[in-house]
C-alpha cells in the first residue's frame, strides 16, 4: 500500500467553480477510459497470484486456482464485492467466481441470495424505517423474496446484450465519489485527480454490468439531467431570496456534475458511452442489482423489476423466445401501486436527509454532528405532535428513520 499526498476531493466538492467540475469530470473520464480498456480473461477480482495461492482451502475460499494474466503475477479469482460476503452469507460455501462468461456473472448473486434465505431467512420489517408503513408495519416473509429470485433465474441467461463489445470483462472503480478522489494544486492552482482509493470491493465484470453514472455524481430524478440540457442558471437569480438562491446553486451544481461527467464519457470513453446509452442498459443492470444485493425485508425492488422486464421483453431480449415469466394484471396494478406509494415515502426522506445534511449512508462531518442530532430530534418532535392517534404516535416512536437500530438481524 502506498501514501497518496494530496486534498480530499469531498473537502472541496462544494466549493468547486464550474471549470473546476469540467476539469475533475475530464480527468475521471480519461482515468475510467484506461481502466475499461483492459480486457480481461474471466470476471471476479484481482488478486496478486501468490497472495491467492496462499489463501486457497480456508473457509468459503476456493481450493482451485485463480486465471492468470498475461503478467503472471496477477490473476483473476474470486469476486470481493460486498454484496456476495454482507453477514452470514460469508459462511456460506459458494461459487463466487472467478466467472468464464457472462451468464455465470448474472446467475451467482441470485444463487448466493437463495442460499442465505433458505439457511437464514425469516420475517423482517423492511430495513428502511420510512418504508415499513406501507406494509402496516407487518414483518413480510423472505418466501417472496425467494419466488422473485426464482422467477429472475428463469430469464437471467436472456439478460446478456447481443451486443459482444458489452460482454467483455472489464475493470472500473466500484464507488467513484468525492471522497474517494484526491487531488492536488499545481502551482499554476489547477487541480489535478493524483489518486482513488477504496478498492478493495472491485469486481471485474461485463461491460453492460460495469456501466452507469457513480451514484454520487448521478441527478437522474431531474428532467433536465434526464434529456441532457446543458445546466444554466435562472435569469433573474438575484431576485430570489437567500433560501432560494441557495437551493438553485446546489441543484445547477448536480446538473453541472451529471451533465459534464456523461459528455466527458463521450469524448474520452467511447467503451462506456456505448453501454452507457444502451436503451435497455439500465434495466438489465437494475435486474442484476436487485437480485444479487442482500435482502432486507423486502422484495419490491426486484418485482418492478422483472414486471418491467416482462412488459420489454422483445427489446430487452430480441425476441427469440417467449418470456417465462408472467403476472397476473391484478399483482401488476398492486405492485406499482405500492411501489408508487414508497417512492414518496423515499422522496419525503430524502428531503429530511438534505435538510439535516448527512449522506446517503448517515455519514456526515464530526463537526455538525449536534447540530444535525438536534435538528433530528425537533423533526422527531414535530412528527410526534401532529399524530392524530396514540397508535400513530407509538409507530413514528417506534420506527423513527434517523434513530440507532440493531442491524445485526439484516446481516
Amino acid at each position: 500500500m502506498e501514501f497518496v499526498q494530496g486534498t480530499n476531493l469531498s473537502d472541496i466538492w462544494f466549493g468547486l467553480g464550474e471549470g473546476e467540475i469540467i476539469s475533475i469530470s475530464r480527468q475521471l473520464a480519461e482515468l475510467e477510459s484506461k481502466m475499461m480498456s483492459i480486457a480481461f480473461p474471466a470476471g471476479g477480482s484481482l488478486y496478486y497470484a501468490e497472495d491467492l495461492k496462499n489463501a486457497a482451502g480456508s473457509a468459503s475460499w476456493p481450493t482451485r486456482p485463480g486465471i492468470t494474466l498475461e503478467n503472471k503475477r496477477f490473476c483473476v479469482g474470486p469476486d470481493t464485492s460486498l454484496r456476495l460476503w454482507y453477514g452470514r452469507r460469508s459462511q456460506l460455501d459458494l461459487d463466487r467466481g472467478s466467472y468464464e462468461s457472462a451468464e455465470a456473472v448474472l446467475i451467482r448473486g441470485a444463487e448466493k441470495e437463495l442460499a442465505y434465505l433458505r439457511r437464514f431467512g425469516r420475517p423482517l420489517l423492511p430495513f428502511q424505517r420510512v418504508r415499513r408503513e406501507a406494509y402496516k408495519y407487518q414483518e413480510q416473509p423472505p418466501s417472496d423474496h425467494i419466488e422473485n429470485l426464482d422467477r429472475y433465474l428463469l430469464i437471467a441467461s436472456s439478460l446478456i446484450p447481443r451486443n459482444p463489445a458489452l460482454n467483455h470483462f472489464r475493470i472500473r472503480h466500484p464507488d467513484l465519489q468525492p471522497s474517494n478522489v484526491i487531488v492536488s494544486r499545481s502551482p499554476d492552482s489547477n487541480l489535478h485527480v493524483v489518486g482513488l482509493i477504496d478498492w478493495q470491493h472491485t469486481s471485474i465484470l461485463p461491460l453492460f454490468l460495469l456501466t452507469g453514472i457513480p451514484q454520487q455524481l448521478q441527478n437522474y430524478d431531474d428532467i433536465g439531467s434526464q434529456s441532457m440540457t446543458r445546466p444554466s442558471l435562472p435569469e433573474k437569480l438575484d431576485e430570489l431570496d437567500e433560501t432560494q438562491q441557495s437551493g438553485e446553486m446546489e441543484l445547477y451544481r448536480r446538473r453541472l456534475v451529471h451533465y459534464h461527467y456523461v459528455k466527458n464519457t463521450e469524448e474520452y470513453n467511447e467503451l462506456h458511452y456505448a453501454a452507457l446509452t444502451d436503451p435497455m442498459g439500465m434495466l438489465r443492470r437494475r435486474l442484476f442489482c436487485h437480485a444479487s444485493d442482500p435482502w432486507e425485508g423486502e422484495t419490491l425492488a426486484l418485482k418492478v423489476a422483472l414486471i418491467q422486464a416482462t412488459e420489454n421483453w422483445k427489446t430487452l431480449t430480441g425476441g427469440g423466445l417467449p418470456c417465462p415469466v408472467v403476472f397476473d394484471p391484478d399483482d401488476v396494478r398492486e405492485t406499482m401501486k405500492l411501489d408508487a406509494e414508497q417512492r414518496e415515502g423515499d422522496e419525503s426522506l430524502e428531503g429530511c436527509r438534505v435538510m439535516i445534511g448527512f449522506g446517503p449512508e448517515g455519514w456526515m462531518p464530526a463537526e455538525h454532528y449536534e447540530e444535525a442530532m438536534a435538528l433530528s430530534k425537533k423533526l422527531k418532535e414535530d412528527g410526534l405532535a401532529a399524530a392524530e392517534s396514540e397508535e400513530e404516535r407509538a409507530q413514528i416512536a417506534a420506527h423513527w428513520p434517523f434513530d440507532d437500530m440493531d442491524e445485526d438481524e439484516y446481516m
